[in-house]
C-alpha cells in the first residue's frame, strides 16, 4: 500500500499561516488563542487523504520589524495548559461501486517525523462516487513531549457497508453481531478472538466451526493458505482444540472462537491477509473483519470452533 509523503510545517511557516488567517498581532493583542492551519498536498491513500493540518496555539511575543511592529511565534507543545489540540480534516472519496465503510488509522508525529499517537476513525457508509469529510483530533500529549506538526493517513482498511462489522450499540437485520478483537502476539505465535453476540430476539444455533474465507488487499480470495479445525500443532493453547458441541445462544448472549497462526518466513513468498470474511454457520450473512494475518510462509491457520461466552 502507498505510503503519503510526510506532511511539514516548521514553526516559522506556521507563524506565516498565523498572521495570514488573523492578520498582524501586535504587542499586547489577544492573538494566544491563534492557532496556524496549513493545506497537505499529499496523494490519497486508498481514497483517504489529509486536506489540512491545524497545529496548536502558538505564543506571541514582541519583537521589532522593519515597519515597527512584528511577532515571534513558538508553538506550544499540545498538552501545555491553554493550548488546543492539534486537528487535521480529511476526506474520504469512493471509487467503487457499492457502499464502503472505511477504517482509517492517522499518524500525529513530529517534524523528525517520530510518531506521538494514533487515532482511529470509521466512516460507515460511503456511497458510489460520494466524498465524506471529517476531522481528527489529538487532544494532548504527555507534558515535556515533542510538538506534534504532521499528521499522515497509516492505514486505510474498507469493506462493502452491508459486510461491515456492527458499530456497538448497533445490531445488524440478522440479529447475529461479529466482531474481531485486537489480538495477542508472543514468539512469533498470533491469535485473534472472534465474538459473536446475539442481539437479536431469536435463538441463534450453532455448532461448528465459523466459516471463514481469507481474502487480500483487494478484498479477493487468498489461495495457497490451510484454514484448519482446531490448532493443527502450530501451537498448544488451553481450550483452541476443545471439540465443537451444539450451542444455543438466547438473545443477549455470545460466543468466541479464535484464528491462531504463526508469523514465520522460511523459502517463497510471504502472505498477509488483510481482511477475512466470517459466515457464524454456513449460509449465514457474512461480516468481513479486519485482523490483517500476517501468514508469513506458513500457509496455515487455525480457527477454533464457537463455544459460550461470558
Amino acid at each position: 500500500m502507498p505510503r503519503p509523503a510526510p506532511l511539514l510545517l516548521p514553526a516559522l511557516a506556521a507563524a506565516a499561516l498565523l498572521l495570514t488567517a488573523c492578520g498582524t498581532a501586535h504587542p499586547g493583542g489577544p492573538a494566544a488563542d491563534a492557532a496556524a492551519r496549513g493545506t497537505v498536498t499529499d496523494p490519497p491513500v486508498d481514497g483517504v487523504r489529509v486536506t489540512s493540518v491545524t497545529l496548536p496555539s502558538l505564543t506571541p511575543s514582541p519583537s521589532p520589524t522593519r515597519g515597527g511592529h512584528g511577532v515571534h511565534a513558538d508553538p506550544l507543545p499540545t498538552g501545555t495548559p491553554g493550548a488546543p489540540r492539534v486537528s487535521a480534516a480529511y476526506e474520504v472519496t469512493n471509487s467503487a461501486t457499492v457502499a464502503m465503510t472505511y477504517t482509517i488509522v492517522f499518524t500525529f508525529a513530529t517534524d523528525a517525523g517520530e510518531a506521538m499517537d494514533n487515532r482511529t476513525r470509521t466512516v460507515p457508509g460511503v456511497g458510489p462516487g460520494r466524498t465524506v469529510r471529517g476531522t481528527v483530533a489529538l487532544e494532548k500529549l504527555p507534558p515535556g513531549a515533542s510538538p506534534v506538526t504532521r499528521v499522515k493517513v497509516l492505514r486505510v482498511t474498507k469493506v462493502p457497508a452491508n459486510e461491515a462489522p456492527a458499530p456497538p450499540g448497533v445490531c445488524p437485520p440478522s440479529g447475529i453481531r461479529v466482531t474481531a478483537d485486537d489480538g495477542d502476539a508472543a514468539m512469533g505465535l498470533r491469535v485473534v478472538g472472534l465474538r459473536l453476540d446475539n442481539c437479536g430476539t431469536r435463538a441463534v444455533l450453532l455448532d461448528g466451526y465459523p466459516d471463514l474465507t481469507l481474502l487480500d488487499a483487494d478484498r479477493e480470495p487468498v489461495h495457497g493458505v490451510r484454514v484448519l479445525h482446531g490448532s493443527g500443532g502450530i501451537a498448544t493453547v488451553t481450550g483452541f482444540d476443545d471439540p465443537p458441541r451444539p450451542l444455543t445462544l438466547a438473545p443477549g448472549r455470545s460466543a468466541s472462537a479464535g484464528l491462531m497462526w504463526r508469523n514465520t518466513t522460511g523459502s517463497g513468498d510471504a502472505v498477509d491477509v488483510p481482511y477475512v470474511r466470517v459466515r457464524a454457520r454456513p449460509g449465514a450473512d457474512p461480516v468481513t473483519v479486519t485482523p490483517h494475518l500476517d501468514l508469513g510462509t506458513t500457509g496455515e491457520l487455525g480457527v477454533s470452533a464457537w463455544k459460550a461466552a461470558p
